[in-house]
């Protein structure tokens, strides 16, 4: 799974995808600073 944080003002959001293809599309439609990373664990609460 491939995580985007994007780092806002006073946040940080993360959003998770499936293939690194879809994160690469997310990142570069964002405009803040923001970072891809991979890891095998899950974003589920």
């Amino acid at each position: 799974m491939y995580v985007l944080t994007i780092f806002e003002n006073d946040n940080v959001r993360m959003f998770q995808f499936d293939t690194k293809v879809e994160a690469e599309k997310a990142l570069e439609a964002t405009t803040q600073p923001a970072i891809i990373s991979y890891t095998t664990l899950s974003l589920a609460a």
